[in-house]
């Protein structure tokens, strides 16, 4: 295992992260719950082999992942790694619910205290809820009494907004991000990654595979890595990317069978920052612009186009189609454009009236691409 500083902070910590979003399950009646033998052996493993950073949250598997992970934790497990969970914003309606809910959550883990605790989620209208409730005082009173250590935040919005709170507090000892080398460009991006880094953030990267994408490439992506000189799987050309990164503090993986542990405890063996070659930065862009050239619309979701006076939601029709062509996943863009047409938002509102088309700054042909993507959709629900 590969261990770096942790940001500003006088400790190092392991290049992999545990995740707990997606645990081993099993079937319990008509729920689906946590195979709590399994996980608790797995975050035990994985600790054995060094991983010193686990981390969960309020919402994941319906509330059950902090109990799993607190009893994977017990019997001198706890003392290994840092660990971290998140506040929910959403389950927030008043000041006091962030120490109602810490409290829970210590409860619901069984320790004494958290190493990090986070925002979770931040977008612009979570953050200012949470900066009406006062959050840093809320942050600093909860590392003073000792049931927190650090305070940090988990994101999901665009660069601005990464920035407007990184901006808002100069305490900020940690920031989790979606980062990999097809987001890179994306939420937080390469930029905020870097600015963070040099204020000496630490920086936890969640979704390196992009939820598993990443991992099961379509044939042309597939084709390229099989033909490089250097062998790696799509997977060790993910979490490469990123552990390149020399601002990086942990890549956490979600990790769901003892097969997918075994292999990424082989992986970050060997990652370390800059470990790259300039050739295989050049692969990893050619992997991206691969991706991209599947996308036959190529909307970049600017919104210029809206609102549409017939209340089409474009930008959230292009999107769903453009991601299951590049991801070979028909099933996503059925599922996304169905709930469209149940609120009439669907392109098949669409009077052609051309008023997006008008202000389309990448010059899409959108009245078009309009009656195809809804054309095709019909066909596939006949």
């Amino acid at each position: 295992m590969q261990y770096v500083k942790f940001g500003r902070h006088d400790t190092d910590v392991s290049r992999l992260g545990f995740g707990t979003m997606r645990l081993p399950t099993q079937k319990e009646g008509e729920k689906t719950v946590i195979d709590r033998p399994e996980a608790i052996s797995m975050i035990r493993r994985g600790i054995d082999q060094g991983i010193s950073y686990v981390d969960t949250a309020y919402m994941y598997h319906d509330g059950e992942s902090e109990i799993v992970t607190g009893l994977a934790l017990r019997d001198g497990y706890r003392e290994k790694v840092q660990l971290t969970t998140k506040l929910p914003p959403w389950y927030c309606n008043e000041e006091k619910d962030m120490n109602r809910l810490l409290d829970e959550q210590l409860k619901k883990l069984d320790v004494g205290y958290l190493d990090n605790y986070l925002l979770h989620a931040l977008n612009k209208d979570t953050f200012s809820k949470l900066q009406s409730f006062h959050y840093k005082d809320f942050m600093r009173q909860a590392i003073r009494d000792g049931r927190i250590r650090r305070a940090g935040f988990s994101f999901h919005d665009n660069y601005d907004a990464f920035m407007t709170i990184l901006n808002d507090w100069d305490e900020w000892d940690l920031c989790q991000i979606q980062f990999n080398y097809l987001d890179d460009r994306e939420q937080a991006t390469v930029d905020g990654l870097r600015e963070a880094g040099k204020r000496g953030i630490a920086v936890i990267i969640m979704e390196p595979l992009r939820g598993g994408a990443l991992a099961n490439p379509p044939r042309n992506v597939q084709d390229m890595i099989a033909g490089y000189e250097k062998r790696r799987s799509a997977v060790e050309w993910a979490f490469a990317y990123v552990a390149d990164h020399p601002e990086v503090s942990t890549i956490l993986s979600g990790m769901s069978t003892p097969e997918q542990l075994e292999d990424n405890l082989r992986i970050f063996d060997t990652l370390t920052p800059g470990g790259l070659t300039d050739g295989e930065r050049a692969f990893c862009a050619a992997l991206k612009q691969a991706y991209l050239s599947r996308m036959p619309v190529k909307c970049t979701g600017c919104a210029y186009c809206q609102p549409c006076p017939q209340d089409v939601h474009i930008p959230n029709i292009f999107r769903p189609y453009d991601q299951s062509r590049m991801f070979d996943d028909p099933g996503r863009f059925r599922r996304e454009y169905a709930q469209l047409v149940e609120k009439h938002f669907d392109a098949s509102q669409c009077v052609q009236c051309g008023a997006c088309e008008s202000v389309c700054p990448q010059h899409i042909s959108i009245i078009d691409w309009l009656q195809k993507i809804d054309r095709e959709y019909r066909d596939m629900v006949k």
